[in-house]
């Protein structure tokens, strides 16, 4: 995203060695799409074409971008809204916006596009920063409108809102006797946004519902916190069943009606944890819980408030790493655990798109929840430091490996991201006490990249190694087996 903000189960092992037999389970998602976000690195680069260069190195065919409502329209910081067009895109400032977007058409990369907050401070109800708060639906439908007549050819998909369910992005969050008042706002923002794509001439644009965060409250309690109370994320799937006027026991409440949409968003993030972590708080959903999402899909779905098997888009995701004290792992670890979250998603038949969130780390900010105070919370998922040094994760998220045990046997799973087709990977080992890594085998990948392997070769640590046809070497870093 654009800008700071808030923020050991191993599967079974006889599991992982069946889902691993080949490439291609029938439990896969088979269409996985891995979209890449460069955050503001993308908009304020003076060098796009060079930093499109690297991503195409990196081996990302699919992007992410956040614009944010304020940062395009005209008098953003004037309590009077202009007197345009605001439906006609002419007025707007896209700038590196429609570079960007055009320039992963030329490449053939589908763009998912997030419009979200900040917005304009005179389409707040209170005309006061973080311009957040409750954004006036008929002036974010003539701007979707804009949007959609500017880049409905080039975008694939739209997603509307970042984090609605957080308050650092829509404002307030609970009504003051502490239940959740975001996800109502949000549901007319979404209305609003889908009817101003299709006054754009999209008849039937593919739109996301939700870009949730992964954690939250159910409710919460003025009386008790203050108005602290207020400034907590809605959790997840309460946020969910409320803006699709669902009880909490999934049973229609009120008379909305079926909303359209092409999939769920959702932000999958987890702890300084195993990825395979669960939440003991039932309306979370981590990366480790997404069949919390899947079933709470399919039971809005079955009360008519939405489509039904609904696919699931991780838009935004990333393992944050040292020197994050609060959310961090090593920058090793962070290497290992970023390959088993997208095993996990990958694994999952009803996940279509998977996500890595930031090229380069944030300045390290404040504690988690600073940014609803006034403050900034940088995130340290990328794949170089803040000051662009390489962090292993640079060499190994082209090269995604994971490594189980089980029955005295690995299984390994991976993926050479910048392949065009089927190709040829030597995957290494090290025994324990070795100074050297021996080839274990070399393996050949399926037509998207990815392949697996059952052996018996027990060792210390694995990693891969990769050569393009146009000779570009790639070697993974050390891999740990879990």
């Amino acid at each position: 995203m654009p800008r700071f903000r808030p923020h050991f189960i191993p599967l079974l092992a006889v599991l992982l060695l069946a889902a691993l037999a080949v490439p291609t389970g029938a439990a896969a998602s088979q269409s996985q799409t891995t979209y890449f976000e460069a955050g503001s690195t993308l908009i304020t680069t003076h060098d796009q074409p060079k930093l499109f260069t690297q991503m195409q190195t990196l081996g990302v065919k699919a992007l992410r971008i956040e614009m944010s409502w304020a940062s395009v329209v005209p008098s953003a910081g004037s309590a009077s809204k202009p007197a345009i067009d605001a439906k006609n895109p002419v007025f707007y400032a896209w700038g590196p916006y429609a570079t960007a977007i055009a320039q992963a058409k030329a490449l053939g990369w589908p763009v998912l596009l997030t419009v979200t907050s900040p917005v304009p401070r005179w389409a707040t109800s209170n005309k006061k920063a973080p311009y957040v708060t409750r954004p006036d639906q008929r002036d974010f439908q003539e701007f979707m409108t804009a949007v959609g007549s500017e880049f409905g050819s080039q975008v694939s998909v739209f997603s509307i809102w970042n984090e609605p369910n957080h308050p650092a992005f829509l404002l307030p969050q609970w009504n003051s006797n502490g239940t959740p008042a975001s996800p109502r706002i949000y549901r007319g923002l979404y209305q609003a946004g889908y009817a101003g794509l299709q006054a754009a001439g999209l008849s039937h644009p593919k739109v996301l519902f939700g870009e949730t965060a992964p954690t939250g409250y159910d409710t919460v309690s003025p009386r008790r916190e203050g108005s602290r109370a207020l400034l907590h994320d809605v959790a997840p799937l309460a946020f969910l069943r409320e803006a699709l006027c669902l009880n909490a026991h999934y049973g229609r409440k009120g008379s909305c009606g079926k909303l359209q949409m092409s999939g769920y968003a959702h932000h999958a993030y987890t702890k300084a944890v195993n990825p395979h972590w669960v939440s003991p708080k039932a309306d979370d959903v981590t990366i480790g819980s997404l069949s919390r999402l899947s079933r709470a899909l399919d039971l809005a779905a079955s009360k008519g408030a939405i489509p039904s098997h609904l696919p699931i888009y991780l838009t935004e995701f990333g393992v944050q790493s040292f020197p994050n004290r609060e959310l961090g792992v090593s920058v090793s670890q962070q290497v290992e655990y970023d390959a088993i979250a997208e095993h996990i998603a990958w694994s999952n038949s009803r996940v279509v798109a998977f996500s890595q969130y930031l090229l380069k780390d944030d300045p390290l900010g404040g504690k988690p929840g600073s940014s609803v105070a006034g403050g900034t919370v940088g995130f340290q998922t990328g794949l170089e430091y803040v000051n662009g040094r390489p962090k292993p994760l640079y060499l190994g998220w082209p090269l995604p490996l994971t490594v189980s045990r089980g029955h005295g046997r690995f299984a390994l799973w991976g993926l050479v991201r910048p392949a065009a087709g089927s190709t040829k990977v030597t995957v290494l080992v090290k025994a324990k006490h070795s100074h050297s890594y021996r080839v274990l085998k070399t393996v050949t990948t399926n037509s998207r990249g990815y392949w697996a392997l059952s052996s018996g070769t027990a060792g210390e640590t694995w990693r891969v190694r990769w050569k393009s046809p146009t000779g570009r070497k790639y070697e993974g870093p050390p891999i740990h087996a879990y």
